[in-house]
């Protein structure tokens, strides 16, 4: 009767040891499958790229998940010395550094060059041993280099849309003191109304001086260097200065709207300026040598007639 017992008091530890081993492999399969919701929705927030740029930020995005949760593993420390610490004085203004880490961002340099190194020597090699090694070689510079760009991308996109978006920020905010309201609360009307990735990044700011994380000094600081644009730099500073000694805000803040629209229209007008130049390199490649073609095909075809 003991042993029966006993076996059976074993038989029940086994099987509640089993089933919580269970449980705790689902509710960490939960976690992650919660954690890749939460970081697919937030990249798809941050990201203001499109096309090939995009694909590779959430291909980064997905790596830094991985290595976060143990899923991947870097190839080795060495590998941080591609571009790390560059990445880390271009991520907060990429808006990236709570979506791709700066080992992620390394090893997904190496892996992208190894597999564009493989997909440009599998091509060439269909032709010859020679295109094949200089397909492996462009390949493997290609693949390098597209996160780098995709950066790049990342931080031009936002820039473009701070242009659009603040002198809104500016005028809204200018508005709410002209009502009444107190600068917290104008603020705070941009991020009500305009439920746009800036208006996200200043509602962020906003409470974490709300909450004590930080002064509100601080917190505004780090909104401006979070965007590679000096204006929006100058008008935080402008903001911090007037609630410091107390002068008329709402006055300013209108004038750095007009100035920020005289700006962002001088942009346009300088990129619109540049695009005939930019258009000579096409045509320069691509129609001219089939005008002198077909210009002068029937006099080439002529002379070696006879000839």
């Amino acid at each position: 009767m003991l042993q029966c017992a006993a076996g059976l008091s074993a038989a029940c530890a086994s099987i509640t040891a089993s089933q919580g081993l269970l449980i705790r492999r689902q509710r960490k399969m939960l976690q992650q499958q919660a954690h890749g919701l939460a970081g697919e929705r937030a990249a798809a927030e941050t990201f203001s790229v499109e096309g090939v740029h995009a694909h590779v930020l959430r291909y980064l995005a997905l790596l830094s998940r991985k290595m976060s949760l143990g899923l991947a593993s870097p190839t080795g420390m060495w590998v941080r010395g591609f571009g790390e610490s560059w990445f880390r004085t271009r991520c907060a203004q990429a808006g990236l550094h709570k979506v791709v880490s700066p080992e992620a961002f390394c090893e997904g340099r190496l892996r992208l060059g190894l597999a564009g190194a493989a997909a440009g020597a599998l091509l060439g090699a269909v032709f010859s041993t020679p295109l094949m090694i200089a397909g492996g070689l462009g390949g493997l510079l290609v693949g390098f280099r597209l996160p780098r760009g995709a950066v790049v991308a990342q931080c031009k996109a936002r820039v473009h849309e701070l242009e659009t978006e603040l002198p809104e920020l500016l005028e809204v905010t200018a508005l709410g003191l002209r009502s009444g309201l107190s600068f917290d609360r104008s603020f705070a009307l941009y991020a009500q109304h305009f439920p746009t990735a800036f208006g996200k990044a200043c509602a962020a700011a906003q409470t974490q001086w709300n909450l004590g994380l930080k002064t509100r000094e601080q917190a505004l600081r780090e909104l401006a260097d979070g965007y590679e644009y000096s204006q929006f730099r100058r008008v935080i500073e402008t903001i911090i200065r007037a609630l410091r000694f107390g002068s008329s805000l709402s006055v300013e803040l209108e004038q750095a709207a007009a100035e920020t629209r005289a700006v962002r229209r001088t942009h346009r007008q300088e990129q619109a300026a540049k695009a005939p130049v930019k258009m000579m390199i096409p045509t320069g490649t691509l129609i001219l040598p089939a005008m002198l073609l077909l210009v002068l095909g029937p006099v080439l075809l002529e002379m070696m007639g006879g000839f």
